[in-house]
């Protein structure tokens, strides 16, 4: 009998932790069946810029994870047993707002012990320092971004150099390669290297378990080929050749639940509108498919006005 409900639970995706099972909120906290068509209904009116500042409500993605940024921004909280963890911080102007999110939820700021970071760009980072300091928490970054977070000036290798606003320079407390881990009790948070909207971008993934039902979450970067007027792609081909391998990281990971930086990059407010739950196994490999074909329409469009006679 065992064995038969072990293959109907695997069978539907869910999986039985062993050991301890984390702590359970008996009466979830902003559920997304009845906050995500809330934020839909916050957020529709708004659109460019401006959402990047527009407060919108928090949503339970699964278990212990949080959406708590603006209409326009992910911030994404990761609630553990031993203190939380944040993902991004938004514009300077959103800290504030993202702030006011987790404690809304009924967590204390103070609980917050590691921020992360997908990129180091100000709609991203801009409000990390501030966040920092509301919660003393510890900055945990990539090589290339510390040297941006620690300075708050956008980096030369960027390929958006020259048209990115600087932010408010905050402490990087550690610095972590492809594959480590952020440790916090029973939270475990891994960093995937995923190079090429930036040079230090990440992906940050997880296990999150609700009882017996256990989902892996992929925050995958924004892994989008923009830039400033000035600057191709074709012309730095190792570049190239590690954004494409990012994508392939993205495409490989164990997901379940694909949020992302900008919400609409992984059509969350068409999620949220449904109020049902955000999985789908095959998001990451859509994901990096999507972004995949922006970067070989980018190439190509490089290498036709290359060819394109000058006047």
């Amino acid at each position: 009998m065992f064995a038969s409900l072990a293959f109907f639970l695997a069978a539907q995706g869910i999986s039985i932790p062993l050991g301890k099972p984390p702590r359970v909120i008996e009466q979830p906290r902003a559920p997304i069946e009845s906050a995500g068509p809330r934020w839909v209904s916050v957020c529709k009116d708004v659109d460019g810029q401006q959402a990047w500042v527009t407060p919108a409500p928090p949503v339970r993605i699964h278990a212990n994870t949080y959406e708590v940024g603006t209409c326009g921004i992910s911030s994404i909280l990761i609630v553990g047993d031993e203190g939380d963890i944040l993902i991004d911080g938004g514009p300077e102007e959103a800290a504030d707002l993202i702030a006011d999110n987790i404690q809304a939820l009924g967590y204390r700021l103070t609980d917050v012990k590691y921020l992360l970071n997908s990129h180091e760009h100000s709609d991203h980072a801009g409000g990390l320092a501030k966040l920092q300091r509301l919660t003393g928490a510890q900055l945990v970054a990539s090589a290339a971004q510390a040297e941006v977070l620690r300075s708050g000036v956008p980096s030369k290798d960027d390929p958006q150099f020259g048209v990115l606003k600087g932010f408010s320079p905050a402490r990087v407390d550690r610095i972590i390669a492809n594959g480590e881990m952020v440790r916090l009790g029973n939270v475990a948070v891994f960093a995937t290297a995923t190079p090429g909207h930036t040079e230090g971008a990440l992906t940050w993934h997880w296990g999150s378990c609700d009882g017996g039902i256990c989902r892996q979450i992929v925050y995958a970067d924004s892994l989008t080929a923009v830039s400033a007027a000035s600057y191709r792609f074709t012309d730095h081909p190792l570049y190239v050749s590690a954004f494409r391998e990012s994508i392939g990281r993205v495409a490989k990971l164990d997901c379940d639940i694909l949020i992302s930086p900008h919400p609409g990059a992984s059509q969350m407010p068409q999620r949220f509108a449904l109020g049902r739950p955000l999985l789908d196994p095959d998001a990451c490999k859509v994901y990096a498919a999507t972004k995949a074909k922006e970067l070989d329409d980018r190439l190509a469009k490089e290498a036709t006005s290359a060819e394109q006679p000058k006047p």
